[in-house]
This record gives structure tokens, sequence and C-alpha cells, in this order.
């Protein structure tokens, strides 16, 4: 399928520019053209005369691999949740079988329903651009940086060189982009955090943290500084255009107004802030301050599911209730959160359709039930839909799902495989 052609009734090529019965015609890894008729030489036609199609979904804040450790620790505060259960989890049973099972579970989940694009942060990612490569999915990976022992590397004091040499083995990948993960300012100190972010500018990649994630975390970073985890890393420079900030829930308005001067990029992980209790980012106020805020789902472990479509809806609600403001984050905006702007914060080319973007496409089935009828598709994407809705996937103009079935995993294989690892968990 190096030309083909995907029909819909409905192209959302963004969440401010639809049209209507077109065909998008792919050539290579590319959009070569949106076209009223469909050339005479195409066979090949994904989509139909009654779907909606649109950008792949940019998923910015993620660990794929905790999709094994779904349902482990629920219902429990995030400090709990992480010292008392999830860090001994991946002690004793994190490995590279594991990492690359979980990642191949979390690719198949994500690019069924419906994002082409992920940001991952965890340990053994060489495991993660495996399985990422494996199913086609982009991914945008860093090995996690912490000032004590992990899975992956049992001396701290190389935490740096260890992610410098996974980076220089992803830098010229298509797919997979390597970047710089430091956990947090909680599990890594100034000097490190400096050091994660000089090896970020050196390379020119990414640089992702967690930050600003609870109210724990800001009082224990200020006992610690005497500043806020925001106020630290813009002390020691690390607020920058490359600066991918997942979370930051706990903010003041002038902390916003920095990261807005500073051009960092904030993943607003909705589901997971809700699940954890650790509140409500101030999403609002982020956008009109001009910070680029992306989506992401976090891990499994604390949402527990991978759907970018479940979490857009969940996104545009929630911020309804908090303001009591029907009008805030309607479904255009909610919607390029999870395209454009989650594009803008991997420096990623695609989000959008048009010619000469990259061909990261899905098709969203218009003939079930909670599609019909279609009076706003851009509403139906945000507030009807589910992942479950997605029939077609192309990334980087290659088909990954088509008619709902992944051309890429042997799907039967990987659920045996990931039933083994969860009966040892279950032993624990």
């Amino acid at each position: 399928m190096s030309r083909f052609a995907i029909q819909g009734g409905y192209i959302i090529k963004s969440a401010r520019d639809v049209v209507t019965d077109k065909y998008i015609i792919v050539e290579g890894s590319l959009i070569s053209e949106i076209t009223d008729v469909l050339p005479r030489d195409i066979v090949d036609v994904l989509g139909g005369p009654l779907d909606i199609v649109m950008p792949g979904l940019i998923n910015t804040h993620t660990h794929a691999p905790m999709t094994l450790f779904r349902g482990i620790a629920d219902d429990l505060p995030l400090m709990t949740w992480l010292n008392d259960y999830i860090f001994p989890a991946e002690a004793k049973f994190v490995d590279k079988d594991f990492v690359y099972l979980g990642s191949l579970l979390a690719a198949w989940e994500m690019t069924r329903s419906g994002t082409t694009a992920f940001c991952d942060g965890y340990f053994f990612e060489d495991e993660v651009g495996k399985a990422a490569r494996e199913v086609g999915i982009r991914a945008w990976l860093g090995e996690g940086i912490l000032q004590f022992p992990s899975p992956s590397l049992a001396d701290p004091s190389r935490t740096i060189e260890h992610s410098r040499a996974f980076i220089s083995r992803w830098m010229e990948d298509d797919l997979v982009k390597p970047t710089v993960f430091p956990h947090a300012a909680y599990t890594c100190n100034p000097d490190l955090l400096s050091q994660a972010f000089e090896l970020s500018q050196n390379f020119g990649i990414v640089f992702q943290i967690h930050l600003s994630e609870t109210l724990s975390e800001v009082q224990q970073i200020r006992e610690q500084y005497n500043m806020t985890p925001v106020e630290l890393l813009d002390s020691i420079g690390c607020l920058a255009p490359n600066t991918l900030a997942a979370h930051c829930v706990v903010l003041r308005p002038d902390e916003i107004a920095v990261l807005a001067e500073r051009g960092v990029s904030v993943a607003h992980n909705a589901e997971s802030n809700m699940k954890l209790a650790s509140g409500i980012a101030p999403v609002p106020e982020m956008l009109a301050c001009g910070v680029n805020v992306s989506l992401g789902t976090d891990g499994c472990a604390s949402n527990n599911n991978l759907d970018m479509i479940g979490e857009l809806s969940c996104v545009a609600k929630l911020h309804k209730i908090n303001t009591m403001d029907p009008t805030v984050l309607d479904e255009c905006t909610t919607l390029t959160l999870a395209t454009q702007n989650g594009a803008k914060a991997l420096n990623f080319a695609g989000g959008s359709l048009d010619a000469g973007r990259p061909a990261d496409i899905i098709v969203l089935d218009g003939t079930c039930p909670n599609l019909v009828p279609v009076h706003n598709p851009v509403s139906h994407v945000v507030y009807a839909a589910s992942g479950s809705n997605v029939k077609d996937v192309v990334i980087d103009g290659k088909v990954v799902v088509k008619g709902y079935r992944s051309l890429t995993v042997d799907e039967e294989a990987l659920i045996r495989e990931c039933r083994k690892i969860q009966k040892k968990i279950s032993q624990i």
C-alpha cells in the first residue's frame, strides 16, 4: 500500500478545519493531497462515505510497560501508591522481558484506540523502542534518570552516561526518538537535573519531567530547597522550549506565567490526577497565559487505560464542572490539545492533515450507533466517541490497524504471554 486513499464523509484536517466527502491520498509516508475525486490508479481505499477521518492522537505522557501493573494498587494517594506498591513491584518484576511485553501491550492498546504517537519514560527503554517499531507506532522515549538505583541501572552514578548511550542508539531512527527523562525534582537532586538538561540541549531533544504533580511534592521541595518545583527548575535553567512538564497540577499564577515565558509545554493527565486525587491542573489558566498544553494518559497503573478519545471527553467535562462554566475547553480546543499541541510539544510535524504532512491518520466508524447522526464531527470525537470506534489506523503511511484488527501484533500470543506475567504478580 505505497499509494492508497482514505475516504471520509467528514475529514477533520484540524479541530477548526473540517471538510466533507473527500479522499486523502497517501504516498509513501506523507499525505500527497486531499481531493474530491478518487484518482483512477488507486485501488486500495480505507474508510468510507459515512466515516470520520482525523489526525492520529498524540499521548504526551505515559509509562507504557506499566500496562502489566494495571489494577494492582488502586484507590491510593500518589506517594503511598509509589512508595508502598509501585516501587517495590518494579524492583521485583521489571526486567527487559517485562518491559518489552508491557510495551507491546500498550502499543497494541494505543493503536487500536486511535493513538499514533506517544511520549514515554521508564526503564529498559530500548525494549519500549523495540516494541514500538514492531507495532509501527511513533514513540518519544526517555530512559529514567534517578538519584538511586533503578531496575535498569544498579549504579546511579552512571545514570547520565546510561541515558546518553540510550540516546545515541536511537538518534537516527525514523519512528522512535530519544528524550531525556529525569523523573522529578523529588527523585533527582539539582545537580543531576542540571546534567540531564544539559544532555537534552547537547542533543537538541525533548527534556521531559514530572512537575508539581501534588501538593505534597511541592511542600517537600519547598522544605528541601525553600523553593517550589517550578522555582527550582527555573533557578537552574531547566525550563525551556524543549521542556515537557507532566501534570503541573499545583501552580501559582506567577508560575504559570514563568512556564509561558520560558516556552514550556505541559502534558495534562486528567484521569490519572483524578484517580490519585492529585488535584485539577489549571489548564484554562495555562492556555489563557499562552502555555502549550497537550494531553497524556499517564501509565496504566494510575489511569487505568490508554484510550486518548476517552481522555478527551474527561478533560473537557472536568474543567467545565471545575469552573462551573460550560464554555471552558470547548470541543475544538480540547481536540487541539491531543493533536496540534501534542505535536508542538514533541517538535513533530504531525497533528493535522494536509498535503506534505506525515500520514498519521485514524478512521472512526460512522456506522456505530453512538456516532449517528453527525451534526458536528469534532463534537462527536470529544463527547460521543470512544477508542472502540476506531476501525483503521495509518502511521507513517503504513496501515497498522484495518477493520478493527491489528496488522502488526499477534494478538492471541501477546495475551497469553501477558497472562503468564499476571500470574507471577498475583502471587505476591
